[in-house]
């Protein structure tokens, strides 16, 4: 119950934040651009985050997986996989 009541509260607290970046496009950007370096140094939070997107986000998940087909049947591949 309590554990209820402290997401509930912390959505709250939340709302602007995530209203402002419904509408500001660059703030957005920002955003994204501040989690991927955060998420990139820590290996475990990439798994986690991917996890998160497939459960919860389906349609995002399959267009990053569409997305990352066609980059590998185009022949661009990361360099760390023998791509240029």
């Amino acid at each position: 119950m309590k554990n209820q009541e402290f997401r509930k509260q912390n959505k709250m607290d939340l709302e602007p934040f995530f209203l402002a970046l419904e509408d500001d496009r660059e703030l957005l950007e920002e955003a994204f651009q501040i989690l991927l370096e955060m998420v990139n140094n820590e290996p475990e939070s990439i798994k986690n985050l991917a996890l998160l997107i497939k459960d919860e986000y389906p349609k995002l998940y399959k267009e990053i997986i569409d997305l990352n087909g066609t980059k590998q049947d185009n022949g661009d591949t990361p360099s760390c996989c023998g791509g240029h």
